[in-house]
């Protein structure tokens, strides 16, 4: 997927990628800017939302009554830790630190920016630079190596 998405995205220009310091995601980045001069900056504040000690666990829908499900079916009512999982806060507030002390400066500045991350933490992105409800939350995310510009 990401090498079809560097050839899909190759005459797209990017002065800087941010991505998430997890291995996949910094593949994914040096795949997609493979023989391009585009610095990757690894950010701790684009990684994963935690799942706590739900964290890896498959199909957690077929487990009936799984707590750590309100976060996927209504995230809206997910208002508390979950076994040591993230809240919706704790991860739209270090997303929103990035957002305004990274990539809001470099977009003043008229630089185009990848950023590279994971289904939860892009949907934080997305929710925020679009101003959509938490309702809204799984709506909002990105397709696998797919582009989505946020801003114009």
């Amino acid at each position: 997927m990401a090498q079809n998405a560097h050839d899909e995205y190759r005459d797209v220009h990017f002065d800087v990628c941010y991505c998430s310091p997890l291995i996949r995601a910094r593949e994914t980045a040096e795949i997609l800017l493979q023989g391009r001069d585009v610095p990757i900056i690894t950010d701790d504040r684009l990684i994963e939302m935690g799942f706590g000690d739900y964290e890896g666990l498959g199909y957690s829908f077929q487990i009936p009554d799984c707590p750590v499900n309100v976060i996927f079916m209504e995230p809206q009512n997910y208002k508390e830790s979950v076994g040591g999982s993230e809240t919706f806060e704790e991860l739209f507030a270090r997303t929103g630190d990035f957002l305004k002390n990274v990539a809001q400066p470099l977009l003043e500045e008229g630089k185009d920016i990848l950023i590279v991350g994971h289904g939860a933490m892009n949907s934080s992105i997305v929710c925020q630079v679009r101003k959509l409800p938490i309702e809204k939350f799984w709506d909002a995310g990105i397709e696998n190596c797919k582009l989505m510009k946020l801003s114009e």
